[in-house]
Parts: structure tokens; C-alpha cells; sequence
């Protein structure tokens, strides 16, 4: 009779907490309908007047033609309404080539020996929260304190902190001496080099491995000197062929996408041979090169900021950069609007990215105008910075256009970018995996 009982409890637990489970997630739905005016939902595509957008739970329900009301989706209750009938609404933008946790100052060097990982880490919550500002949702993360950058993408997807998405890579791989190492203080200071400093094919695969072991999502190497490297060793190729041959192929056999910086021709080529999945900067490339990105279908990540950012210090700010640095930006900086333009007339998949960290964090926008004047057109910069780059992120599934299933990453502004781009500047309202950063 106990044992009956007893069963009879259990079932009756259960079931209750059936019930109440789903009477849970009922009550735990959040629905928010957003009225837009003139909606974007595929930078390919021509916009839409009078939409509206159905979140649920921080993910798009549905789109639907007019105005609609709570009344109009079944099942929805205590429906937020955001009024966006005179904005331009738009997936939100993905910046491609961030250093969230870093910005360039000419005590740069100092801050090399004197900042602790924590407030590494501390500094980058706050730039990541002014790129989000900005109306980027998404970043990728290209090189810096591996445990401080790692940190702050874990807080951001664990809604402990507001940020956007971080896709990241650890440490970069470099050849030890190489632009990617740190350079020019007594061996003492530093100590053994990071993980991501390698030799030879074979290191170069354990330097891969490692950041995968602890968390990267993508590989960036370093397959030519660069402009802010305080070494006299110019923008020509880095690592060898083999090298360069072993990192993309670990990182691919371990399902990691691979960026190379890569300034220098020679060097953008032999990336592009080892396979590898865009191509930073691209500086010096030409109508060869072109035609190498078109048979390997790479991405061009061109980051036009970053060049006229050097430029402008190594003009206007005497002493702020060592000799050699300065020297080097006043002579890479310039040429990197017509690489973009050679590759864009060529064909070249081209994904937005702006070395934001090389210039100041929040004006990440300005790429966008950058893009334009050098040869863009309009919507195919807009299709840069959300389908393109989602696409090189491999997140297409979630990001880069508004769809039903999609994350609720959305932004808006006052006038159409394909007329205006600079509008998208300072966006006016952002809403980051459904909740809104900017309003």
C-alpha cells in the first residue's frame, strides 16, 4: 500500500511539475514587436516600407507586411511596441578585424609592460560596449591578450555583461621576431614568448593547436611584417610557404577558419595558396592576386581605417610613432583605398573589418564612408558589413540578414545608408540578441 502510494506521489510530482514547467515558460516569453518605417531585412534585396518585426524570446518570430498589434500574433502576451516608423531598419553590422582590447597611444610600449590581463580585460568590456553603440553587433577579434579577450566574449554570451558577439582567435600566430611577436625590449622583460610564436612547420602546428585547446574560435596569423611592427622588416613575407601551408590546414582540420595579415604581395599570395579564408589588409595586391582570390574564394577584409588612421598620426603627431613606424604608415596607408578598389573591380568577396584598436574604438562607421570613397557602391559596403561578414564568420545561420529564426540583431537610423551611408555613423537605435543597447 506504501509502495502504491509512493508511486502514486511521484506521478502526481511529476505531473505537476509538467505543468508547471510549462506554465514557466509560458510566463517567461517575451514577445516585442518593432514597427519599422523603411526595413532592410537583406542588404541584397530592395527595402520594404511599413514592417513590422515579431521577436520572441530575443529571436525573430516573423515579418510581416503593415503595422501589427499584440491582437495580430497568436499566442503572444504583454507585447512590447517599439516605434521605429521614421527609421531605416537594418540587420545590425559586423565588424570583422577588431582589438577590442587594446587602443593605440603613443605609451603604447609602457602599457606592454605594465598591463595586467585583468584590466586588459576590464578596458576591452568597455570598448566592446562602445563598438556595440557604434551598431556593430558582431566583432570578430583578431589578436590580443588571449585570457582577457577570451573572458570578455564568455561574460557577453553568458549575459553577464552587454557587448557584442565575439568571435575570436587567441593569440596570433607569428614567426618569433615577426610582426606578430613583441619586439625590441631586453629579453628579461618578457620572459618566454606567448603560445602563438612559432618556427617551422611543425611548431607552427603546435601554435595552432594551442589556442584551439583554450578556446579560440578562428586562427589569425601573420603572413607578412607590418606597419606597426618597431623591427626594420618591412611589409614582405613572414613566414615560409610550409608554414603558412601547416597553419591552415591544422586550423581547417580542427574547424577553424583562418585570417592572414598580409600587407606585402608575395606574401598575400602564398596565404592565399596555403588556402587560407580572408586575407587582412591586402595592401599590395594587384590584378594577379585577384585573379588567385577569385580560384581560392577568399575574403578581402581591406579595414581603409586603420591606413588613414596611421597615416594621420605619422603627419600630424611628430614623435608618436618611432622612426621606422612612422615611416612605414606614411607609405602603406595610402595605397590601401586603391588595393580595395582593384579588388572590388576584380570580383573579390570583400567583408567589412576596420583594426578598430588602431583607431579609436566607436567610430568603427567610418570605414563604411571610407568604403565608399574608394569606389564602393553603396549597397554593396552594406552588403560587406552584414551578409558578407556573417558569411566569413560562418554565422550566416544567425546573423547578417533579418529572419525568422535569426538572433534579434538590429539597428537603425535616421536616413537611408544606400543614399546616405554616413547616417549609419551614430545609428539611433541598436538591439543586440533582443535587447536594445542604443534607443
Amino acid at each position: 500500500m506504501l509502495k502504491k502510494l509512493f508511486w502514486m506521489l511521484v506521478a502526481i510530482g511529476v505531473t505537476i511539475g509538467i505543468f508547471s514547467g510549462e506554465a514557466v515558460a509560458k510566463k517567461s516569453d517575451t514577445w516585442i514587436i518593432i514597427h519599422a518605417g523603411t526595413l532592410m531585412a537583406d542588404a541584397r534585396k530592395p527595402p520594404r516600407s511599413r514592417q513590422s518585426i515579431v521577436i520572441k524570446n530575443r529571436k525573430i518570430f516573423d515579418i510581416r507586411n503593415g503595422y501589427i498589434s499584440a491582437a495580430d500574433v497568436a499566442g503572444a502576451e504583454k507585447v512590447k511596441i517599439i516605434e521605429l516608423k521614421n527609421r531605416f531598419v537594418m540587420a545590425g553590422m559586423i565588424d570583422s578585424h577588431t582589438h577590442v582590447t587594446e587602443q593605440m597611444t603613443a605609451h603604447a610600449r609602457e602599457k606592454a609592460v605594465t598591463t595586467t590581463e585583468s584590466e586588459y580585460a576590464l578596458i576591452g568590456s568597455v570598448y566592446a560596449r562602445r563598438i556595440l553603440n557604434a551598431g556593430f553587433t558582431t566583432i570578430r577579434n583578431v589578436g590580443g591578450p588571449r585570457e582577457a579577450v577570451f573572458a570578455i566574449r564568455n561574460s557577453i554570451r553568458k549575459d553577464q555583461i552587454l557587448g557584442p558577439r565575439i568571435v575570436a582567435s587567441g593569440y596570433i600566430i607569428s614567426p618569433l621576431g615577426g610582426h606578430g611577436d613583441t619586439n625590441g625590449f631586453r629579453p628579461d622583460v618578457f620572459g618566454t614568448p606567448n603560445s602563438g610564436i612559432c618556427n617551422g612547420a611543425d611548431d607552427c602546428r603546435r601554435a595552432v593547436r594551442d589556442q584551439i585547446k583554450y578556446g579560440a574560435d578562428m586562427i589569425k596569423y601573420v603572413a607578412t611584417g607590418g606597419v606597426l611592427s618597431k623591427i626594420a622588416t618591412g611589409t614582405g613575407q613572414q613566414f615560409t610557404d610550409a608554414e603558412q601551408a601547416a597553419i591552415v590546414q591544422t586550423a581547417h582540420m580542427m574547424g577553424r577558419k583562418v585570417a592572414a595579415h598580409a600587407h606585402g604581395k608575395a606574401g598575400i599570395e602564398a596565404a592565399l595558396r596555403a588556402g587560407v579564408d580572408s586575407i587582412e589588409h591586402g595592401s599590395y595586391l594587384d590584378e594577379g592576386t585577384v585573379k588567385l582570390f577569385r580560384k581560392t574564394g577568399a575574403y578581402l577584409v581591406p579595414t581603409l581605417l586603420a591606413g588613414k588612421t596611421v597615416v594621420d598620426i605619422a603627419t600630424n603627431k611628430p614623435g608618436f610613432f618611432l622612426p621606422e613606424v612612422a615611416a612605414k604608415a606614411k607609405r602603406v596607408g595610402p595605397i590601401m583605398a586603391h588595393a580595395l578598389n582593384i579588388a572590388y573591380k576584380g570580383g573579390v568577396k570583400i567583408a567589412f573589418g576596420t583594426d578598430s584598436g588602431v583607431s579609436v574604438h566607436g567610430i568603427n562607421g567610418q570605414e563604411l564612408v571610407l568604403m565608399v570613397k574608394a569606389g564602393m557602391s553603396r549597397k554593396d559596403v552594406l552588403i560587406a558589413a552584414t551578409v558578407s561578414a556573417a558569411d566569413l564568420l560562418g554565422l550566416s545561420d544567425s546573423i547578417g540578414t533579418l529572419a525568422k529564426g535569426k538572433s534579434a540583431d538590429i539597428i537603425a537610423a535616421r536616413a537611408n545608408p544606400l543614399t546616405d551611408i554616413s547616417t549609419l555613423l551614430k545609428p539611433d537605435f541598436v538591439m543586440v540578441r533582443g535587447v536594445v543597447a542604443v534607443k
